[in-house]
């Protein structure tokens, strides 16, 4: 029921999907294979057939997209990813571009 002279606005709010950005794995001669599929497995939560998979696809192409994440979350994984790496003393390297 409207009250004399109310008036009503109306505001139309558009919601939009945050931007998608790739994870890409590069290929290097010192990083070993079962670093790379700990990493898959446990930051990018793969099992271990898409795993293995995705680290040899790395190794023979040279790089790979190893998920699709919202900028802040790619950042994260990346950022753990790599402190992991140096903690180990691999020269491990991801990087991150828009989708």
């Amino acid at each position: 029921m409207a009250i004399q002279g109310e008036t009503r606005e109306s505001t139309r709010i558009k919601i939009r999907e945050p931007k998608q950005y790739k994870v890409i794995m590069h290929n290097d001669d010192f990083t070993t294979m079962d670093f790379v599929v700990d990493i898959l497995r446990e930051l990018f939560h793969k099992d271990e057939i898409e795993a293995e998979r995705l680290m040899l696809l790395v190794h023979e192409t040279g790089k790979a997209v190893v998920g699709t994440y919202p900028y802040d979350i790619a950042v994260s994984k990346v950022q753990s990813a790599a402190a992991r790496a140096k903690a180990e003393g691999f020269p491990f390297r991801m990087t991150i571009e828009e989708a």
